[in-house]
């Protein structure tokens, strides 16, 4: 009787017998390296956010953010005249400038300086209209009062009805804490007289939340033009 060998014999007997394809060499000698990069965890806040129409109604009444405030567009005047528009918009307020105004003029001949500020380069004018002479410039004050919270901060920019006309309305930021009339600054950019209508809308404030509450607001370190009441000068 034959004896099993224990080995197959056959077409399958020699494919298995083969011995397994040699890899390249330079494949043979790679090793693979693992790299561990690090985590970084990143605290997660929600970004600086601009407020919506329902937010400024809130606060103006739960705050007293504005007086007085004008919850919707005011696009007409009492006794029916069209006007420039103030009021709530869908993410900001337009405000209006009072009748006080501060028009400048060199009949002094004084020199302008920031630091040392002679109010003789101005002359007081109240009234419905004001008007700025050529290349010439006012000072005005808002109607309305604001109170700025501790977490907001604003950004305020000249009405498109003013800005084609050539008339330049400027209004720096109001600050954390900050309260007070605005002071209003209008350039007259024109080689011609330019109209201001008080009592109508002149720029409008865009109201910024941050994530986080400042460590130190403008009320906190006692700002110079904290509760500024009428048409504020410079100060230093």
């Amino acid at each position: 009787m034959a004896r099993c060998s224990g080995v197959p014999r056959g077409p399958l007997a020699e494919g298995t017998a083969k011995s397994a394809p040699r890899l390249p060499e330079v494949a043979r000698h790679r090793r693979v390296v693992i790299r561990h990069t690090p985590v970084i965890h990143v605290e997660q806040r929600s970004p600086m956010t601009i407020k919506s129409d329902k937010w400024i109604r809130r606060m103006a009444k739960s705050h007293n953010m504005i007086e007085p405030f004008a919850p919707d567009q005011v696009r007409v005047s009492e006794d029916g005249r069209k006007i420039v528009s103030y009021g709530t918009s869908s993410y900001g307020y337009d405000i209006r400038c009072a009748d006080e105004f501060k028009i400048f003029t060199n009949i002094n001949s004084t020199i302008v300086d920031p630091k040392n500020f002679d109010e003789k380069s101005f002359v007081d004018f109240k009234g419905d209209v004001c008007i700025i002479p050529p290349n010439s410039f006012a000072l005005a004050r808002t109607v309305e009062y604001f109170r700025i919270p501790r977490s907001v901060l604003t950004v305020c920019l000249g009405k498109s009805t003013y800005a084609r006309c050539g008339i330049i309305v400027n209004v720096t930021p109001f600050e954390p804490e900050w309260e007070g009339h605005v002071t209003l600054e209008f350039s007259n950019t024109t080689p011609l007289p330019a109209k201001i209508y008080a009592n109508e809308g002149v720029a409008q404030v865009l109201f910024f939340e941050s994530d986080e509450i400042c460590e130190t607001s403008y009320a906190d370190r006692g700002g110079k033009y904290q509760g500024q009441h009428g048409v504020t000068l410079p100060k230093t």
